[in-house]
């Protein structure tokens, strides 16, 4: 197994999405907003940054670990209407390739055990070094200066 077969890159859940949508609420139960994108919103839906004029939303997401004192929620844009989601399929999201980011690791408690800050030029390996760690169950990827929820990575069927 290579270290890019060894995790799966899991962009925001349909169903949490499609669930804000249907209900108007976030996580926070507060209404999403709606705008325009200008330009360079990442959209956890797809895992790309927003073209200008897409029609977005910005709302509080709980990414996803177990109840407990580590679970948070922060602002996420995504599209307002449905999307087809990654084009890329699992990998790393190329768009994102070279952005620093953090990778803050979770035990299966959903408790942090570790983490690492990143460069975007190597990504696979940082993912690969933090999951050598047996008791690392699950990563996510977060923005360096806001601190919000990116996109999770898994070990393929879990644990």
């Amino acid at each position: 197994m290579t270290t890019r077969d060894a995790y799966l890159i899991q962009p925001m859940s349909v169903a949490a999405l499609a669930a804000v949508r249907r209900a108007g609420l976030d996580a926070s139960g507060q209404p999403p907003q709606r705008f325009t994108a200008e330009g360079g919103e990442p959209l956890r839906c797809c895992l790309r940054d927003a073209a200008a004029g897409e029609p977005l939303l910005l709302f509080g997401y709980a990414p996803p670990l177990p109840a407990g004192p580590y679970r948070e929620v922060g602002p996420v844009f995504a599209h307002d209407a449905d999307c087809p989601g990654p084009a890329h399929g699992t990998g790393y999201p190329p768009d994102w390739r070279g952005r620093p980011q953090v990778l803050r690791a979770y035990d299966q408690r959903g408790r942090i055990v570790g983490g690492r800050l990143h460069d975007g030029g190597d990504p696979e390996g940082v993912i690969g070094e933090l999951f050598a760690d047996p008791a690392v169950d699950r990563l996510h990827s977060r923005n360096v200066v806001y601190g919000c929820f990116m996109f999770a990575v898994a070990r393929p069927g879990g644990r």
